[in-house]
Parts: structure tokens; C-alpha cells; sequence
């Protein structure tokens, strides 16, 4: 199965940097505001469907351009994927972009792969076997001081977005740490953080197949993601916090209360970080841990939504 996502993602490469040599022919949509999709999308996502499901033709498919249009909406197999994640970055020519595949089998994911077709980096990873950049095994950084860290991040861009919270979280965070880097393709950023390259990484609004890959690489490399609770519920939650075990526990302790998760029954604790617009009560989460237990690893699987993408 890691074999035919590799194959996959790399004739997505492939049709990426041909596209890449012409960008001014390249054909432009909008999904919203600051959020393109190009016929290069696509046509890369379709090449990754048609290779998947060719060799797994009862598995499902969630993709970004698609949605369950392919595949069967009820395997225990489920593809996620992201055809080209960075696409404002590839259509500006700016070499910061990557395909992003992941299988997981009822809810979990076991299978990863980011491929960085400017750089022909490949990363992937199986559960249970590590991850890896090409040939070489990936290890997070051993720096476990917030302020010694580098850390990845990614700006709110869509309509509704709170931009407000997050200038809270950003101004919070790079006060405590030794720098924060914003490039534009979550998948990457983090792969990068499994790689040792950044040392955390926070990010709010993103889907499934921004994260479901990296999220294995990260694990599998030694490190810790959740969301800003701390919990493995951060698909659903749209919210995710990832870095080496000690700075993870850090920069929970800063965002969670930043975080949307509200448990059942309780009500939100308003404290001089809290941000200016209630956060919705999601059924079934549990509450925030406490501060001295934020470093504790994710208790509940990763689960993949079943419903189709958000617009």
C-alpha cells in the first residue's frame, strides 16, 4: 500500500513540475477568498485517484477537490488526499509545495507519504515503522526548551476565519520562542517538524488532508500532535498543535485557551487569552487536561470524518 501511494504522488509530481514550467497557462479558479484551485489540482488529484483505486478499486477516497465522489464511502480503507498543498505558493512560482497521501483503515492512519516535487523529497511512513526522508530515518529535534525552538505556523486566510484570536496565539508564541516561520504548505511544515527542522508547529483551520500524512510522519518520528488540548481529536476540531515531546507540552499550556473544544455540559473559562468570540460546544471531547498533564500523548485514535469536505 506505501508503495502505491509513492507511485501515486509521484505521477502527481510529475504533472505538477510540467505545469510548473508554464505557469501563466496554467487556468485559475476560486473556491473563496484566497483560496485557489487550479486545473493543475485537478488534474494531479485525478492521477492519484485512477492509480489508488486501480489497485485497490473497494477503497474509499477523500479528497480535496473531490470529496467520496470515488471510491466506496463505506471501506475501512479511506485514502486522503492533497493533490497540492501550497497551491497559492505554486502559482505565484514560489518552490514551497508538496502532494500529501495517507491510508487509514477504519479511522486510524497508517500509511503516509509527502512528496516535494521542486526538491524530490519524498517523505512516508507506516505506522509502527518510522518515518523517513528518502533513504533516511527521521528523528524529531532534542530540543525541549520553547525558547531555544523554531516553529512552523500558518496564517488564517479564509472568510470567517478568526484573525483576531490568532494574532493572540502568534504574538504569545513568538514572544516565548526563538522564531516562528510561516512557508504555506502544512504538509510540509509538518514533515519538517518529524525531520528536526522545526521544533513545534500550530496551525487552525485545516482539513484531513492537510494533516493526515504529516501527522504519521510526526509520531512515527518521535514526536507528539494533538490539538490545542492536547487530545487526538484535532481533524475534527480543525486545530492542531505538534512539535518534540517537551515543547509540544508547552505550547499546549499557551494555546489551549485559544482552543475550540468545549466539553459537554461545561462552559467556556474566560481568562486574558481567551479569544473575543465563543468557541461552539463539540459533543463526545473530554475536558482540557491540566496544565501539568498537557505533555501527556494523544489517548484517542485519530479519527477521519465521514462527512465530505467543508466548502
Amino acid at each position: 500500500m506505501l508503495n502505491i501511494a509513492v507511485k501515486a504522488a509521484r505521477a502527481a509530481g510529475a504533472i505538477i513540475n510540467r505545469a510548473a514550467l508554464d505557469l501563466d497557462a496554467i487556468k485559475v479558479g476560486s473556491k473563496g477568498p484566497n483560496d485557489f484551485v487550479s486545473e493543475v489540482d485537478r488534474a494531479a488529484e485525478q492521477a492519484i485517484i485512477e492509480t489508488l483505486l486501480e489497485a485497490y478499486p473497494d477503497h474509499g477516497i477523500l479528497a480535496e477537490e473531490s470529496g467520496r465522489a470515488h471510491g466506496r464511502a463505506d471501506s475501512d480503507f479511506t485514502w486522503i488526499i492533497d493533490p497540492l498543498d501550497g497551491t497559492t505558493n505554486f502559482l505565484h512560482g514560489l518552490p514551497v509545495y508538496a502532494v500529501s497521501i495517507a491510508l487509514a483503515h477504519r479511522g486510524v492512519v497508517q500509511q503516509g507519504v509527502v512528496y516535494d516535487p521542486t526538491r524530490n523529497d519524498l517523505f512516508y511512513a507506516s505506522r509502527g515503522r518510522g518515518a523517513y526522508l528518502n533513504d533516511r530515518r527521521l528523528r524529531v529535534s532534542k530540543r525541549t526548551r520553547l525558547a531555544d525552538a523554531l516553529v512552523g505556523t500558518g496564517f488564517p486566510f479564509r472568510r470567517g476565519d478568526n484573525f483576531k484570536r490568532y494574532v493572540q496565539m502568534f504574538e504569545l508564541v513568538m514572544q516565548r520562542c526563538a522564531g516562528v516561520r510561516r512557508p504555506g504548505a502544512a504538509a510540509l511544515d509538518l514533515c519538517y517538524v518529524a525531520a528536526g527542522y522545526y521544533d513545534g508547529f500550530f496551525e487552525t483551520g485545516l482539513a484531513p488532508w492537510d494533516i493526515a500524512a504529516g501527522s504519521l510522519m510526526i509520531t512515527e518520528a518521535g514526536g507528539l500532535i494533538g490539538n490545542f488540548t492536547g487530545e487526538a481529536d484535532y481533524i475534527q476540531q480543525r486545530e492542531v498543535v505538534a512539535g518534540t515531546p517537551k515543547v509540544y507540552g508547552q505550547l499546549v499550556k499557551l494555546l489551549a485557551p485559544f482552543t475550540r473544544v468545549i466539553a459537554a455540559g461545561t462552559e467556556a473559562t474566560a481568562s486574558e487569552h481567551e479569544p473575543p468570540e465563543a468557541a461552539p460546544q463539540v459533543a463526545g471531547t473530554e475536558p482540557s487536561p491540566p496544565a501539568d498533564k498537557a505533555a501527556a500523548p494523544p489517548r484517542r485514535p485519530l479519527r477521519v470524518p465521514r462527512s465530505g469536505p467543508r466548502s
